[in-house]
């Protein structure tokens, strides 16, 4: 394609084909794009010249869903927008493959379980591969050394990747493949180490022994942004707690198994019941442990008895009250989730210790049913347990609520602790650009809602290693106040194989040696450096530091809304820290997938669409119009239907374009199915209605442009598509005969003059389409964008529209010409479908009335009207009255039939035998 000064397209159309269809353009066209590396990033050095992507990592772990396609495919639109407006696009791919799902798919699917007892077995076999999504029990899965495991991780997740890039390519994505990325591979986990190692330095990241969540199930520590809060079937249970002459105060619990744990009664400040009692003492029921009764603000005067046992640990009130009230560590669950395996200190009672020793290593259940039947036995327990529904922390991937545990951890400041990087991290958010921006208002409650720092350490086996030794003592303790680090230039290790500096291998875990750090980094602690990782962020080389310059900070960050407390925010804490600004300019929110019943989709309801199958069975192009037209921000509905009229949009593109094309071909002694050239000058659109049809076009072009700066994809497709529906339905139809040259009803034929309009505004209509629709419908545009510009590249690489040529086509006409011209067909084709007749059937006199304006934007165009109308006599126009429409009840725009006469319909062809 070229376009001169006065915007004139001078195109090569290539052969038409016989039949049109979207069935295989994705095969089609996804293997030229492959093979033109149509999307490969430039290396563009300019800044001010490249729109980078942060793109999400999808999780790889087993499949995608249709979840996936709708947020991926609102990323796609924005990329594909930006690059025809010039850009350097750098838009890479990683996949998200360290973590629990990664380790939970792995365990299931192989039948293996870690032990790090065990050595590396270079010749270890699982016992299968593929349990079709069967869950493997613990005690059926044979174990394996750590390294053996993190081998089939990584095995398996190279499977997984390769199906999840053949879906995004059938999609159409436009990702630059060359750009990849693995969360597990040695340069994330390079960047991740290297981070972290500078955290440390500066204080930003530390250990310490406190409380925190911990899931059973997995055997980890979880983190305040990986709470899901459930509701939970319990009993309330009224216990009697008793001063030194008896008296009872009761208590209410749904957790009698924590008795033992218990380290004080807190009731409100000012419950009015309780005032009297602070500072007293009473005994623990069983226990016989002698706990004072205190005040706090967090505790619920309306909630059960008024006053609760702090028990360390039942749920995050204790933690509160234990740190604000300096109460004692009484911790009684093991990580394991069971009861503590010999009788705690602080139990002196004998029959106290008697009860506790009953419930040495067992479950809470087990230990919860021995309390409440010894409470029943003293009589400390007032009537039975009465059902409840409590709202309890899960972590967000178990199915087990979580324990507070004591233990050693890592965590990084992000504002919980420290009220100076808090008000700093609240004005990052104001600097950043939300789409939509009611969405900024969650950031801002989750980062002014933080009560801790960020527990970045976990107690598993596959991730990013922390790059620690710890000096072993003489006395075989470890010195974890002192770790040893590497230097950055020999990252990434694994201290569990790798050796520090001044020490060797056989000085491992034994007095006056060292030992490895065993925990790994939170997933989100790669996943909150993805906008260094893919920017070669610190990699040595000239051409790794010109395009992190190239390329940072971000220009957008897409991600889902329900994220933004973990991805988000631990991404801007991380890009604050390290690089003292925002890793991105951008953020775009998706909204939901909801089921037809207007449920989120997710696995564990069993509700969520394979994207294979509306792929296959509508095609990408019709996938895509389904996802680009829903708005950011808001829950979008699986609408199969939605899918139809995308398919018939990209349908309607192909079989417009081709008529379109085809027209003329025949003047220059051409078939349909051989090459042509074309010129579409703007200046030779000189009829009424084309120079409407070009001024709306102007004004969409306009309007989708602007709402495309603005990330407002949806409204741009509705814009865009509306315009394409009345193009087709109304403008073909009203100059298709006079483009055709055809005479009409009377013998005249119409000027050269006139017929160059009708195909120049045709052929600049149809390729402003193929250009506006690309984001969206890449494939159907693809192929019509061939037929018009052969052997000139891809539409994918070309200019966005512009107004300009469309407004010198225009030449000041009014696009409300088009609309009047169309309503005036609409009443014609009213005539013979009231009169059951066919359309072809021709009027002998009609008179139409309307508004003065609609009158005279017909009357300019009536030629063109009357010949796509078949009115073939006298053709009247009467000017309806403002008063006149307000008594018929009709609107300022309406067209109305005022007279007609019908001649006889057409004698019906025979039929072919």
């Amino acid at each position: 394609m070229t376009d001169n000064a006065e915007g004139a397209i001078s195109a090569h159309l290539t052969a038409l084909p016989d039949r049109v269809g979207v069935d295989g353009l994705e095969e089609k066209w996804t293997k030229a794009w492959n093979d033109a590396q149509t999307y490969k990033f430039g290396n563009t050095r300019d800044r001010k010249a490249v729109y980078s992507i942060d793109t999400p990592p999808p999780t790889v772990s087993g499949h995608l869903h249709v979840g996936h396609v709708f947020s991926y495919t609102h990323t796609d639109v924005i990329a594909r927008y930006k690059r025809m407006r010039g850009y350097d696009v750098f838009y890479p791919m990683g996949w998200d493959d360290n973590g629990l799902p990664t380790e939970r798919r792995v365990q299931n699917y192989y039948g293996v379980r870690v032990d790090t007892s065990l050595k590396y077995d270079p010749d270890f076999k699982p016992p299968f591969e593929g349990t079709e999504g069967k869950k493997i029990q613990a005690k059926d899965q044979v174990p394996c050394s750590r390294q053996n495991f993190i081998e089939l991780c990584e095995k398996l997740t190279a499977q997984d990747e390769k199906q999840f890039e053949a879906l995004w390519r059938e999609l159409g994505l436009s990702i630059d493949w060359s750009q990849t990325y693995h969360t597990i591979g040695e340069h994330p986990r390079r960047v991740a180490q290297k981070a972290f190692l500078r955290n440390l330095a500066r204080g930003e990241a530390y250990q310490k022994d406190a409380p925190g969540l911990w899931d059973v199930t997995f055997q980890t520590a979880v983190a305040q942004a990986e709470l899901e809060s459930r509701e939970y079937d319990g009993f309330y249970h009224k216990i009697a707690f008793r001063f030194e002459d008896g008296t009872p105060i009761y208590i209410e619990t749904t957790r009698p198994e924590l008795l033992a744990a218990c380290g004080a009664l807190i009731a409100h400040p000012d419950d009015e019941r309780y005032k009297p009692y602070f500072g007293q003492y009473v005994y623990s029921p069983l226990f016989k442990v002698k706990v004072p009764i205190l005040a706090h603000k967090a505790a619920e005067m309306d909630k059960g008895a008024g006053i609760a046992m702090c028990c360390t640990f039942g749920d995050v009130t204790d933690v509160e009250w234990w740190r604000d009230l300096n109460l004692p560590t009484r911790s009684i669950i093991q990580r394991n989730g069971r009861i503590v395996m010999s009788v705690p200190d602080w139990i002196e009672d004998e029959g106290g210790r008697a009860i506790f020793e009953e419930t040495e290593g067992k479950t809470t259940f087990t230990a919860r049913k021995i309390i409440v039947d010894h409470l029943r036995e003293s009589g400390d327990m007032d009537g039975e347990p009465k059902p409840t529904k409590r709202m309890t922390n899960f972590y967000e991937k178990g199915d087990k609520p979580l324990e507070i545990v004591t233990s050693r951890q890592w965590y990084l400041k992000n504002g919980g602790t420290d009220a100076k990087l808090n008000a700093e991290l609240i004005e990052r958010g104001k600097e950043l650009n939300f789409h939509p921006d009611f969405m900024r208002v969650r950031y801002d409650n989750w980062v002014h809602g933080l009560n801790g720092d960020w527990l970045i350490s976990r107690q598993r086996f596959f991730g990013v290693p922390f790059p620690l030794w710890y000096p072993v003592l003489e006395d075989g303790s470890t010195d974890y106040d002192h770790p040893i680090t590497p230097s950055e230039d020999i990252l990434p290790i694994d201290p569990t194989t790798d050796v520090p500096a001044g020490y060797t291998e056989d000085q491992r875990d034994v007095p006056g040696g060292f030992t490895a750090e065993n925990d790994i980094m939170d997933t989100w602690a790669t996943s909150s450096l993805t906008p260094q990782i893919v920017t070669r962020w610190e990699e040595p080389g000239e051409e790794n530091e010109a395009l992190h310059k190239a390329t940072f900070p971000m220009d957008l960050r897409p991600q889902g809304q329900d994220i933004i407390r973990t991805w988000l925010f631990s991404t801007v804490d991380r890009a604050h820290l390290e690089n003292h600004c925002l890793p991105w300019a951008h953020a775009t929110l998706s909204g939901w997938i909801l089921d037809p019943d207007h449920k989120k989709m997710s696995k564990s309801k069993g509700n969520v669409v394979v994207p294979n199958e509306p792929l296959k069975k509508f095609g990408a192009d019709a996938v895509r119009y389904w996802a680009a037209a829903a708005r950011l921000g808001l829950d979008a509905t699986y609408d199969e239907g939605q899918m139809k009229i995308g398919r018939r949009l990209a349908i309607k593109l192909l079989n417009a374009t081709k008529f379109a094309l085809a027209i003329g071909r025949e003047d220059e002694n051409h078939h349909v199915g051989e090459s042509a050239e074309a010129v579409w000058n703007p200046t030779d659109v000189t009829e009424p209605l084309d120079r409407a049809a070009m001024a709306k076009m102007a004004f969409v072009v306009r309007t989708a442009t602007d709402a495309m700066e603005a990330y407002e994809h949806s409204k741009a497709l509705e814009i865009i598509e509306s315009y394409f529906w009345q193009f087709c339905d109304d403008y073909i139809e009203l100059v298709k005969n006079r483009a055709y040259g055809t005479p009409d009803e009377h013998g005249n034929v119409p000027s050269e003059k006139a017929v160059l309009s009708a195909r120049t505004a045709l052929g600049l209509g149809l390729d402003a389409f193929a250009r506006l629709l690309a984001p969206y419908q890449p494939y159907a545009t693809e192929e019509v964008w061939h037929w018009m510009h052969d052997g000139e590249g891809s539409v994918h690489r070309a200019a966005w529209p512009t107004p300009e040529p469309y407004v010198v086509a225009a030449s000041g006409a009014s696009p409300e010409m088009l609309a009047w011209a169309g309503r005036a067909v609409e009443q014609l084709r009213k005539i013979k479908s009231e009169a059951k007749v066919s359309m072809k059937t021709p009027i002998l006199s009609v008179a139409l009335s309307a508004a003065k304006d609609g009158l005279d934007a017909i009357r300019a165009s009536l030629g063109d009207i009357a010949q796509a109308g078949r009115v073939v006599g006298r053709f009247d126009l009467v000017e309806k009255h403002a008063e006149e429409a307000a008594a018929a009840d009709e609107s300022d725009d309406t067209v109305a039939i005022e007279t007609s006469e019908l001649g006889e319909p057409p004698a019906k062809r025979p039929r072919k035998k």
